[in-house]
């Protein structure tokens, strides 16, 4: 797979020009009226889910754009997440999803505090349940998820990087959980996350003492994929919706037994499947298999 293609953002005021009000006219106040709502579509939206254009079809982008606070997520990035997840959820054609900013030197900078300072304790409780609930939404969906992560991802950006199936990552990046050092924990699934990535000793070591780490280790503890595990030979997209349902819901069972009867039950699925018919001419004709999704 290419890198993700960049999305130009938008951005920029449009200066209105103030004639002294003896002078002011009509024309005038809708001069500035149009000048107005042209700075409020030109301001960048916070949330952008695109599909990538041919070859790369079937490649959905959700990019975060909020430069002003580094990604920060609020009450509206919140829902604008929640949408784009629904919006994925109903897209049959979707095969992959990745997850970008659009903010230079910035994944994600985890929780607006300043907004956060405005609410009382209810208000910060019910805004954690309801950032926890949306990760797992994205978690649970059934394509892959990949995180591209440019700068830095803390608190919950590393939270939603963490719900993703891989993170991939460039030489600036710079993940952490910070809470402890504001007196809270990591409440949007980095406390459970995070150890089954890493393993529980280094969970807590990072938790712990909220130290940020750069891209180096974060390969070498495996919270980051190298770039080339995402470039492979054509996939087919129903087995690899099986293999994250087998790997996913097998690793929640309690025994090898079960976890290998979900195993069967995956593989099962598979078996009167177009593609699978498909991948057995293509072999046998020497030829690049042609995937329907069917």
């Amino acid at each position: 797979m290419r890198s993700p293609r960049g999305l130009l953002a938008i951005s920029g005021y449009l200066a209105g020009r103030h004639a002294p009000a003896a002078s002011v006219s009509t024309t005038g106040h809708h001069s500035l009226f149009f000048a107005r709502a042209i700075q409020i579509l030109a301001q960048p939206e916070p949330v952008r889910l695109q599909e990538l254009s041919a070859p790369d079809s079937g490649i959905l982008e959700l990019r975060l754009e909020r430069p002003e606070v580094k990604n920060a997520i609020n009450w509206d990035v919140m829902r604008r997440l929640r949408s784009a997840i629904e919006k994925i959820q109903a897209d049959a054609a979707a095969k992959v999803v990745l997850v970008a900013s659009s903010v230079p030197g910035a994944f994600c900078a985890g929780a607006d505090l300043k907004e956060r300072k405005l609410m009382g304790s209810s208000e910060v409780g019910e805004y954690a349940r309801s950032l926890r609930s949306t990760f797992s939404s994205f978690e649970a969906l059934p394509i892959p998820t990949i995180a591209v992560i440019e700068g830095a991802a803390l608190g919950g950006g590393l939270e939603l990087a963490l719900s993703c199936d891989l993170r991939i990552c460039g030489g600036n990046a710079e993940l952490g959980l910070p809470e402890t050092g504001l007196a809270i924990i990591p409440g949007a699934g980095g406390t459970q996350r995070l150890p089954r990535i890493v393993g529980r000793s280094r969970a807590k070591e990072l938790i712990f003492t909220g130290r940020r780490c750069d891209a180096a280790e974060a390969v070498m503890m495996g919270v980051i994929c190298l770039g080339s595990v995402i470039q492979s030979p054509v996939p087919g997209p129903l087995g690899i919706r099986m293999a994250k349902k087998a790997i996913n819901q097998g690793m929640e069972v309690a025994d090898m037994s079960s976890a290998l009867a979900v195993e069967g039950e995956c593989y099962e699925q598979l078996l009167h499947t177009q593609d699978r018919l498909e991948a057995l001419a293509a072999f046998a004709e020497e030829r690049k298999p042609v995937y329907t999704g069917k």
